[in-house]
Order: structure tokens, then sequence, then C-alpha cells
């Protein structure tokens, strides 16, 4: 899977990153598609609504995991 592949534009645009699909997410996550969608109707991920498909973006997808992790307590 490429999560950071980005695609150029050649009038010197912003680069946009190739959107997964949910397949791909819940791959990505170890979870089932199910698991995503409901993650989505929760509005607990980042996703982008484009008509009925649903896409992620991969370094929104990212950051997100880090803000899920809890950090290590020690005494």
């Amino acid at each position: 899977m490429k999560a950071h592949a980005t695609i150029a534009h050649s009038d010197g645009g912003h680069d946009l990153p190739v959107l997964m699909n949910i397949e791909q997410v819940a791959e990505h996550l170890g979870v089932s598609v199910r698991h995503v969608r409901r993650l989505v109707a929760e509005r607990r991920i980042p996703f982008v609504k484009w008509g009925h498909l649903l896409r992620f973006n991969p370094i929104e997808i990212g950051y997100w995991i880090q803000l899920q992790q809890t950090p290590v307590w020690s005494p």
C-alpha cells in the first residue's frame, strides 16, 4: 500500500495525496470494514465523502492514529 503517495501537478500546485478506500483503511488498521463504517458514522475518524464514496487521506489517518495513542505512564 502506498500510504504517502502523492500526485504532482504540472502547474506547480500543491501535491494531493492518493486517497485510500474503506477496504484499505480497514486493512491498514487491522479491523473490519464494518468497524471503519461505524467510526465514520460516529465521526470518530477523518474521511472525505465524495458523492456516495468514502475516501480517506492517509496523512490524516496517520495523524489520527497518533492522536489515539495513550502516553506511557511512569510512577
